[in-house]
């Protein structure tokens, strides 16, 4: 079955304006469970309960609060909350384009599949291909369901994506976690995680390798008590050692994957300068 359509829009920059739609193009693949109750097996339903008044309250009788102090709230109504939401526009508003490797992917929340709509056929073409040919994407702003997002629009798999943002003060500050700089490194070290890293080198990234095997799990069991079997869930045993010496532990897994014949053969890490470092991103702000 094709994918669904959420809604349309039109990418405009310059004077070019070109109509598309918005497709959904990942779906969680979870499993979702009802709450029962474990003795007569009814479904549970959730209500909404104020323990000032000690009673059950409708949801009519709700507002929205900003806790602006402990237990201090200051109430907002939803006409107040419409009144700031950004213009309803179906505009993608490009500002810039940019190389891909310069934006950081921690940047990325969701993706959508662009095609394009009636009459924008050959424009999206255009706009695909020269984003190709440059190697660019675009930075564009762009409101969904009333809030303003700012986006990126990338050509891949001849067409083109979308996706949404988080803006740079949503981002916490990776400087605030300890990244072990204070470790030493011993003599060969390195090189031996190097050559490990070369055993399991792969030229490409190949999605259909991986699976959710938990999902998968679960959906059998699940499959089983339908199919009224008795069953004992038992997960897989991981045996995990405690790393005490980290070049014994290098030196222990080159060793089984060469008895196992893994892969490719290890080769010799080669000795190489060092890359010199991209410049570093724009510090974002810790999210609050």
């Amino acid at each position: 079955m094709p994918p669904h359509s959420i809604g349309s829009g039109t990418i405009s920059f310059g004077l070019v304006s070109i109509p598309v739609r918005m497709y959904t193009a990942a779906a969680s693949g979870g499993v979702a469970f009802n709450l029962l109750h474990a003795r007569c097996g009814g479904r549970i339903k959730q209500q909404t309960f104020c323990p000032t008044c000690n009673e059950v309250v409708d949801r009519g009788q709700l507002v929205k609060g900003y806790e602006f102090s402990k237990d201090q709230y200051v109430r907002l109504s939803d006409d107040e909350l419409k009144s700031l939401e950004g213009e309803v526009s179906k505009i993608i508003d490009i500002e810039e384009f940019v190389p891909l490797p310069s934006v950081d992917p921690i940047y990325f929340e969701k993706t959508y599949y662009l095609g394009p709509d009636k009459g924008g056929e050959k424009a999206y073409r255009l706009l695909a291909d020269a984003m190709t040919k440059t190697d660019r994407v675009a930075l564009a702003k762009f409101v969904m369901r009333g809030k303003e997002s700012l986006v990126l629009i990338r050509p891949a798999q001849h067409g083109l994506m979308l996706h949404t943002m988080y803006f740079a003060d949503e981002v916490r500050d990776f400087g605030e976690i300890d990244r072990g700089q204070s470790a030493k490194i011993k003599p060969g070290e390195l090189e031996l995680a190097l050559q490990l890293i070369d055993g399991l080198a792969s030229d490409e990234f190949e999605p259909e390798k991986y699976r959710d095997e938990y999902r998968h799990r679960v959906l059998d069991l699940i499959n089983q008590k339908v199919e009224g079997k008795e069953v004992t869930a038992v997960g897989p045993q991981v045996q995990r050692a405690q790393v005490i010496d980290l070049m014994e532990a290098l030196k222990e897994s080159l060793a089984k994957r060469v008895a196992s014949g893994e892969k490719k053969p290890l080769a010799k890490a080669k000795r190489s300068e060092p890359a010199a470092p991209a410049a570093p991103a724009k510090k974002a702000a810790a999210k609050r």
